[in-house]
């Protein structure tokens, strides 16, 4: 199997904006912005630091796979 595609995905619906998950970011790849957090996908190294940092469950990682 290989890795075809990454997505850090914020659920919007969840996020609260605490904040929690940007100060682990050692890319800056989180800014937050009327208390959502954004994510530039271009920064993000997917190094999962900040997911377990969201109370609230509202930070994952779509991985889509091929079959090879």
């Amino acid at each position: 199997m290989k890795l075809a595609d990454r997505e850090f995905i914020i659920d919007e619906s969840r996020c609260f904006g605490c904040a929690a998950c940007i100060t682990l970011c050692p890319t800056h790849a989180l800014t937050l912005d009327n208390l959502l957090v954004f994510v530039n996908q271009d920064k993000c190294t997917f190094c999962d630091l900040c997911i377990p940092a969201c109370p609230v469950f509202a930070l994952s990682i779509d991985i889509t796979v091929i079959q090879s």
